[in-house]
């Protein structure tokens, strides 16, 4: 039997229109409303840096958290320590190397539902070029119109060699980072 380019064309176009609802659930983040920063303690004295630049794609239908997906570009010589020096420092090869590494990134790769109505998010954490698989609670809200993501993933910044050399030393900057993030987001 010969189907008609007429018919083709039909059957695909309502193929099309069918699968749109799969993509309906990818969000668009509000960068004004969202944050990433990270928080570490130097000479004992808690720190917190925010990354002024990034990007969070986030694929996300309440009735369905099993088949999330999420990733997050972060922009490193975007982070901002407060001081012109030191954010000048972090970009040198011993911390970041922000002139080799620009990016560090998050991606998903299992989110399932998990206690007291938080996802389990597992994925791969990248940074200076050294990729690490990484595990933390997520917590979901409404507001408004838009969903919430907030979460807080603890790191050791010498796994990703952040702090070389002299640097190493964690009695200066303490090798646990947690890297903290707020996404709001929404279709």
């Amino acid at each position: 039997m010969q189907i008609s380019p007429a018919l083709r064309r039909t059957a695909t176009a309502a193929a099309l229109v069918l699968a749109l609802p799969a993509f309906a659930a990818v969000l668009k983040t509000d960068p004004a409303k969202s944050s990433v920063s990270a928080v570490f303690k130097q000479m004992n004295v808690p720190v917190e840096a925010k990354f002024k630049k990034f990007n969070a794609q986030i694929d996300y239908d309440a009735a369905k958290p099993e088949t999330a997906k999420a990733s997050l570009d972060l922009d490193i010589p975007s982070f901002d320590l407060g001081d012109a020096e030191y954010n000048k420092e972090v970009q040198k090869k011993e911390w970041f190397n922000g002139a080799q590494f620009p990016k560090a990134s998050f991606v998903s790769t299992v989110i399932k539902p998990g206690a007291a109505g938080k996802l389990d998010v597992t994925g791969k954490l990248t940074i200076k070029g050294k990729t690490a698989d990484v595990a933390f609670p997520l917590t979901v809200k409404k507001e408004g119109a838009a969903q919430v993501f907030e979460g807080a993933l603890p790191i050791k910044r010498l796994a990703f060699n952040v702090g070389e050399g002299e640097w190493k030393d964690t009695s200066m900057v303490a090798d646990e980072v947690v890297i903290k993030f707020r996404v709001v987001a929404a279709q």
